[in-house]
């Protein structure tokens, strides 16, 4: 995936001028050893020429770790460290920063070797927040060696997704379909956070497209499409469309991204679509979003975002469906009760035309459309990918902006389940603790759309703090609470 950034933290050291700055030194130099013997150098790099006491010190920090390409930051309180210029090394670096603080050594040195780092971490936050400046703070930020190089570890994902953010163009193409309000898009959040965003015409889509019948790259295309379909290339007749539209979008992204470096689609599919292309172009969506570049159905801005910060985080394909519709009992009862730890409403179908990754389904199928086939020909409904959701572990997400342009999100954790969905498109049994009370007191209490994005792996922790960092309000960031916690509007009586 080339449409990702990679994380590069410059690891910078500070210390207060009334404590020895050997200690700084000597914690750095443990720290930095204890990350290279666990995850190598490649991700991190050691501002050596000073240790941050005072202003000068922190603007030679500042533009070493530029030099040295960092485009993420670690302030490292090696002992209570200095309030002004290590926050204000937070102010002036362009890129995510999060703080760390060093814990005591031994019980054997709590004199000269005392550092109070523990102490001066609430120093620091308390600066932060008087300067306005944003930092990535684990939950227990305090550690030794060991435990600060794998917080620093878990910071390279959050910090991906800043810096995508930070240099992300959203491509849409034309207005979402009749009836889709729920998936309204207002853009003032998208500048908020950095974002740009190209918005289209369809018939400037359809007059590119046609641009590009009989290039010479088709063949190319579909004999990649031929390979990756295998016997499930049941519509062998609609390839050189498809490919003719992927070279469409990938060409268009490469003129039309300008100065950004990552890009996201937000993609019409209907009602036009169909009629005048020839085809629905769910599998080329599909491709797209398995290389790194995620493209939304529906035109839905803030879902194809969701699906960006997902694939920073995760380095893998997402995908985006449907929170779709209940399992039938009976499916229930066969299938799930006494075989999985799940009541019966913690259980739903996650659901999309098409568009889901084929490495990410137990096995696919090249077929029509057949919503839409229920009122168009067959024919023209052609070129969506089918097939069972591959069992595993999955986080369901989303990153919205409100009517009323305030950024709300949530995060739930669950599974996909090995039970077959006797159904059709891209599709899934989903399992989610307590998603009937989510489904009830988050999704519809908070007014979201039915379109959530879906990571395969559990990155809740990742997208919870990138979230924060971002500025979602803490009560518009939500979960599934477990039953011990009821939410505001939960009637206890019911």
């Amino acid at each position: 995936m080339n449409n990702i950034p990679k994380a590069k933290v410059g690891i910078v050291a500070v210390s207060r001028d009334c404590f020895p700055e050997s200690l700084s030194v000597n914690r750095r130099k443990a720290l930095i050893a204890a990350y290279e013997g666990k995850y190598g150098k490649d991700d991190i790099y050691e501002c050596p020429i000073c240790i941050v006491e005072s202003e000068i010190h922190m603007v030679q920090a500042l533009e070493d770790i530029k030099a040295a390409g960092c485009n993420a930051l670690c302030v490292y309180l090696g002992n209570f460290g200095p309030e002004i210029s290590e926050t204000l090394l937070a102010k002036h670096f362009d890129g995510p920063k999060m703080f760390i603080a060093a814990a005591e050594e031994s019980q054997n040195d709590l004199c000269q070797g005392r550092g109070d780092a523990y102490c001066g971490m609430l120093n620091a936050s308390y600066n932060l927040k008087l300067r306005n400046v944003g930092a990535y703070i684990p939950e227990y930020p305090v550690g030794d060696a060991d435990d600060l190089a794998d917080m620093i570890h878990d910071f390279l994902p959050i910090a991906r997704a800043i810096i995508g953010l930070s240099g992300l163009k959203i491509i849409s193409f034309g207005p979402r379909p009749l009836n889709f309000l729920a998936c309204n898009a207002p853009i003032k959040q998208l500048y908020n956070l950095g974002v740009e965003i190209e918005e289209n015409s369809e018939l400037d889509l359809f007059e590119a497209f046609n641009k590009h019948a009989g290039d010479a790259r088709i063949p190319e295309v579909v004999a990649d499409m031929e390979k990756e379909l295998g016997a499930g290339n049941k519509k062998p007749e609609i390839l050189e469309k498809l490919a003719q539209y992927e070279l469409t979008l990938l060409d268009w992204v490469e003129e039309h991204k300008g100065y950004r470096e990552y890009v996201a689609i937000a993609g019409k599919c209907w009602p036009a679509f169909q009629t005048q292309f020839g085809f629905v172009p769910c599998y080329v969506n599909s491709r797209l979003t398995g290389r790194g570049i995620p493209v939304s159905c529906e035109v839905d801005i803030y879902g194809c975002l969701s699906e960006f910060i997902g694939t920073c985080i995760s380095e893998d394909a997402v995908t985006l469906l449907d929170i779709n519709n209940s399992v039938p009992k009976d499916m229930y009862k066969e299938s799930i009760e006494g075989k999985f730890d799940y009541k019966h409403t913690d259980t739903f179908m996650g659901f999309h035309c098409g568009n889901t990754c084929s490495r990410k389904l137990a096995s696919c199928e090249m077929k029509y459309q057949m919503i839409m086939a229920r009122s168009l020909p067959i024919e023209v409904t052609n070129g969506t990918l089918e097939g069972d959701i591959a069992p595993g572990d999955i986080t369901f997400f989303r990153l919205q902006s409100t009517a009323d342009c305030k950024l709300r999100a949530y995060v739930a954790q669950g599974e996909v389940l090995p039970v077959a969905t006797k159904s059709f498109g891209s599709i899934g049994v989903f399992a989610i603790k307590e998603m009937g009370r989510f489904y009830r007191h988050v999704l519809i209490e908070k007014n979201y759309p039915h379109h959530g994005a879906v990571a395969f792996g559990h990155y809740g922790k990742e997208l919870f703090e990138v979230f924060k960092y971002i500025g979602v309000p803490v009560e518009d960031l939500n979960y599934n609470q477990p039953a011990s916690l009821p939410y505001p509007t939960e009637n206890p009586f019911a």
